[in-house]
């Protein structure tokens, strides 16, 4: 750090210019922004106010400057594993997008580059930074609605408008590509699941080679079961609408909405009128994303979705979708 401040770099302009806000909300100071297409560098320079001298198009560069602190990785899935792993090699704080890659193999290299390189590693898996699902993780925690039975969530978007070929690359499947914030959601609130069983649909991108709906159900410790459905070409606003069953109560949740639903009981087991919780709207929290990342560094804290963690969420979203291609029960393999 220089004089006490975080310097950040930021690969990637088309998604990334939400982790330049999230760095300045924090109070760094933007070394870099980085992007091959100098309409997109030019557009986040003038919009933030970066000059010409920060804007550079080859990332390599930023390997070069010892004093950059952190480096966002906004780029399509398909370029995390190489661009992560040369940043980790050459000591530099890594915040990269989700998921962590699109293969067990790229996930693998990810994991092992964080492991010998002296620097820190997170995958923005950015659902557990919004305010519904943190208080949802509280209420859990803190035993409101009792032992957990079912939970289910759901990634609800539609592609249709926004379909780009890295987004129709057969390997990044609707599941892996989006899904994986539901599926690392429920990793987070209720454990990792033992089990995974889905089915796949294919009725409304008809351009992609992959299922664009899935519905995933799956097993996890203390006989709790789970469910995801994922759907890319859906036909209604986006949404994460997530439920979490306890003997005690329920909690009804997403992200895109001012307010949560809880369901709790009296001293007679009796369910009592629905508490309606107020919530702070934010479903990208990059600012609150880069801060915790920030920490992790400065304090040397762990960090919460490290390139395990990552591994982790993207091994149960391949196995869904290998489940519904051979409909077949399978179970993942979190040994990385």
């Amino acid at each position: 750090m220089k004089d006490g401040k975080i310097r950040s770099a930021h690969i990637g302009m088309k998604f990334g210019m939400a982790h330049v806000e999230g760095a300045m909300s924090y109070g760094a100071d933007i070394a870099a922004i980085c992007d091959c297409d100098p309409e997109n560098l030019k557009f986040a320079g003038e919009r933030y106010g970066i000059g010409e001298e920060k804007r550079i198009a080859d990332y390599r560069d930023i390997l070069k400057d010892d004093s950059i602190d952190i480096v966002t990785v906004a780029v399509p899935d398909q370029q995390h594993r190489e661009i992560s792993c040369e940043l980790l090699k050459a000591g530099k704080n890594v915040l990269c997008e989700k998921p962590l890659a699109l293969t067990r193999e790229d996930c693998v290299q990810i994991v092992k580059a964080q492991r010998e390189s002296s620097a820190k590693f997170m995958v923005g898996q950015i659902c557990r930074f919004t305010p519904a699902f943190e208080k949802a993780k509280e209420l859990i925690d803190s035993g409101a609605i009792g032992e957990i039975y079912f939970a289910e969530s759901e990634y609800a978007h539609d592609y249709m408008t926004f379909l780009e070929s890295w987004r129709a690359d057969p390997l990044r499947h609707g599941v892996v590509g989006g899904g994986c914030h539901a599926v690392d959601l429920l990793r987070w609130l209720v454990g990792d699941p033992k089990e995974v069983f889905a089915y796949g649909m294919h009725k409304l991108l008809p351009m992609v080679d992959y299922d664009d709906a899935t519905i995933a159900i799956m097993k996890f410790d203390r006989d709790v079961a789970g469910k995801i459905f994922v759907s890319t070409g859906c036909k209604r606003d986006y949404t994460m609408r997530t439920l979490v069953y306890g003997t005690k109560g329920t909690i009804i949740c997403d992200n895109t909405s001012p307010t949560m639903t809880l369901f709790t009981v009296d001293e007679n087991g009796v369910t009592r009128e629905p508490e309606t919780i107020e919530v702070e709207l934010n479903n990208h929290n990059a600012a609150k994303e880069f801060a915790v990342f920030a920490d992790a560094i400065i304090n040397g804290r762990p960090v919460m979705t490290d390139a395990v963690e990552g591994a982790k969420t993207v091994e149960v979203c391949r196995k869904i979708v290998e489940s519904a291609e051979t409909g077949k029960i399978l179970v993942p393999d979190y040994n990385f």
